[in-house]
């Protein structure tokens, strides 16, 4: 192993001795010293070798790496006197145009929502938008829940006075947007929701997106028409969808969604709980007190339907 240690020193050094460029003589200590180079695959044989052997061959090749080194910035030094390379090529060039810096990406709730709304606005819907801070009247009493309801209570709302608090639904604009403006109304209304909720599959801040559809002539089929293309749409596929009755206080009737688990395809798994069914949004025709708060009179030939997505606040409850 000695002689193919000097071997290895003598041919490297020749090479070293007659090059003129900077990029070749880093490669020349690559293929001697890097972690693949001629060195260190010679040292490989070092485990087939005596202890005391060993010792000696491994001082060997320790001083030759160090001699290879310290010609390598040797060879620099003399280039550099003698003109044939600068420090410029030995650092970064300043007058180079710079890199363009990584400024992140669109959060993944970000995106969800963008894409929801967008789904809905190529379908011909607007965007309706209401405060995140809302009243007892516009959150509650206007949209038909009673003044017992649990949701009432503070252990479910965030309070900031008697009469004002931190929405829990975006219902509350369905009621503003219906005093600013007349039928036909064919908006969706995306926003923050805030419930006092926080364990593993609730979070005290989700997002919803709601619909409404007002209009002559729109039915319970409009209804199943819309959501059912926007569940294709946003899953991408033809997923099986189920419409059962449910009971929310602002619809009548009201209807929950189910649709295939998106994992198994209806087979069963953990994600759907064996049942093959994943619940995702709630639905109905608008109520008549809800339409009367919001200065509509329901006795009029008007139909509506209205839906709200689920938000991370949902349960991942399943049907079967």
């Amino acid at each position: 192993m000695k002689v193919q240690l000097e071997a290895i020193y003598n041919e490297t050094h020749a090479a070293l001795e007659n090059e003129k460029d900077i990029k070749q003589l880093d490669e020349i200590r690559i293929q001697v010293l890097g972690r693949k180079g001629r060195l260190t695959q010679l040292l490989h044989g070092l485990k087939d070798l005596s202890p005391d052997q060993r010792r000696e061959a491994g001082q060997a090749a320790n001083d030759i790496k160090n001699k290879l080194n310290q010609l390598v910035e040797k060879k620099i030094d003399e280039l550099k006197r003698a003109g044939w390379i600068s420090d410029t090529h030995l650092r970064p060039d300043a007058t180079l145009p710079g890199r363009p810096s990584e400024t992140g990406h669109h959060h993944i709730l970000n995106k969800t929502m963008d894409e929801v709304i967008s789904i809905f606005t190529r379908m011909g819907f607007g965007i309706a938008e209401g405060p995140e801070v809302e009243t007892d009247y516009y959150n509650f009493e206007a949209v038909n829940f009673p003044a017992d309801h649990p949701s009432r209570d503070e252990h479910d709302t965030f309070f900031i006075s008697e009469k004002t608090l931190l929405r829990t639904h975006t219902t509350p604009v369905q009621i503003r947007y219906m005093e600013e403006h007349k039928p036909p109304i064919q908006v969706v209304i995306p926003g923050k929701t805030y419930r006092f909720d926080d364990d593993a599959s609730h979070s005290p801040m989700f997002h919803q997106v709601e619909g409404l559809m007002i209009d002559k002539h729109i039915s319970f089929c409009d209804l199943k028409a819309v959501l059912t293309l926007f569940i294709h749409r946003i899953f991408e596929e033809d997923l099986g969808v189920c419409f059962r009755p449910g009971f929310f206080p602002f619809t009548e009737p009201s209807a929950e969604i189910d649709i295939n688990c998106v994992k198994c395809h209806g087979k069963g798994c953990s994600l759907c709980k064996g049942t093959g069914w994943m619940e995702i949004l709630g639905s109905g025709m608008v109520h008549p007190s809800v339409l009367r708060n919001g200065g509509i009179d329901p006795k009029k030939i008007y139909r509506i339907c209205v839906w709200a997505g689920c938000g991370k606040n949902c349960h991942a409850q399943v049907w079967n």
